[in-house]
C-alpha cells in the first residue's frame, strides 16, 4: 500500500476509532454514575435507620424522665403532636412542624438525672433544691447535643430553652423575646397547656377553659404573645388533638411513624 493510500485509510479509521472511545467512555460513566447512584441511596438509607434508632433510643430516655413525674408517660406524646400542630397555625413550614413533633417530646430529658428528692418533693423546693432542679434544660441539652444530625440539634435547643422567658426572667440563660429560638417558644406553651389539663398527685387536672385562662395571663410574661393568641384562635383544634392522642392511646412510636 503507497504512503498515500495509508494515510487516507488511516484518517478514515479515525473517525471509527473516536466514536467507538467515546461510546465506551460513555456507558462507563453511565455506570459509574448508577453504582455512585446506588450507594448514595444505601448511605442515605443507612443513615435514616441509624437516625431512627438514635432516636427511638432517646425518646425512650425521655420516656423515662417523664415517667419519674407522670405515671402515664403520654405527656410527652401529646407535646410532640401539639408542637407540631400550633407550629403549623403559626405558619411554620411543614418540615419545621414534623422536625419539632420529633423532638419537643424530649424537652425534658434532663430530669433524668435531677434526683428524686427534687423531682418528687411535694412541698415548695429549697434554694438549694430549685438551683438543682433549674441544673435540667442544660443537662438535657447536653445529652440531645452531642449529635450533628439536625433533628437532635433541634431538640438539644428545646430542652435548653423551654423554660425561658418571654420578659427574660427565666432560666438558665435569661433569654427574652424573639432571643428565644421559636422552637422553645412554641414548646413551653403547649407544655404549659397540657400540665395544667393533666391530673397530677396533687391536684386535679383543670379544664381547658381554666386552662387558656392561666395561659392568656402569661401572654407577654413566660409566653410570647404571638403564640399565646394563636394556640387561644385554634384552642379546639388543639384540644381534639390532645384528646385524639388520648382515646388513640398513641404511644412515642407513634411520632415517628407518623410521616
Amino acid at each position: 500500500m503507497s504512503a498515500a493510500s495509508q494515510i487516507m485509510n488511516d484518517a478514515a479509521e479515525a473517525p471509527r476509532s473516536g466514536r467507538y472511545f467515546d461510546e465506551a467512555a460513555s456507558q462507563q460513566m453511565e455506570r459509574f454514575i448508577a453504582d455512585f447512584g446506588q450507594m448514595y441511596r444505601e448511605r442515605n438509607e443507612a443513615l435514616k435507620e441509624v437516625t431512627r434508632a438514635h432516636h427511638h433510643a432517646l425518646l425512650q430516655l425521655a420516656q423515662a424522665a417523664d415517667l419519674r413525674d407522670d405515671d402515664t408517660g403520654v405527656h410527652i406524646v401529646r407535646i410532640g403532636f401539639l408542637a407540631e400542630a400550633l407550629a403549623l397555625k403559626l405558619g411554620q413550614p411543614a418540615s419545621f412542624a414534623r422536625m419539632l413533633r420529633k423532638a419537643a417530646p424530649m424537652h425534658d430529658i434532663g430530669k433524668i438525672g435531677t434526683p428524686d428528692r427534687v423531682l418528687k418533693k411535694p412541698g415548695p423546693l429549697s434554694t438549694e433544691e430549685r438551683a438543682e432542679m433549674n441544673r435540667h434544660p442544660a443537662m438535657g441539652a447536653e445529652i440531645l447535643g452531642r449529635s450533628r444530625i439536625p433533628l437532635f440539634q433541634l431538640a438539644a435547643e428545646v430542652a435548653l430553652t423551654h423554660h425561658e422567658r418571654f420578659d427574660g426572667t427565666g432560666y438558665p440563660r435569661g433569654l427574652a423575646g424573639t432571643d428565644i429560638p421559636l422552637s422553645g417558644r412554641i414548646t413551653s406553651v403547649v407544655d404549659f397547656y397540657d400540665a395544667l389539663t393533666m391530673a397530677r398527685c396533687y391536684r386535679p387536672a383543670f379544664d381547658s377553659e381554666t386552662a387558656i385562662g392561666m395561659l392568656v395571663a402569661e401572654r407577654g410574661r413566660a409566653f410570647d404573645p404571638e403564640i399565646v393568641d394563636a394556640f387561644v384562635a385554634h384552642a379546639s383544634e388543639l384540644e381534639a388533638r390532645k384528646q385524639e392522642v388520648n382515646k388513640k392511646g398513641m404511644s412515642f412510636q407513634a411520632l415517628i411513624d407518623a410521616d
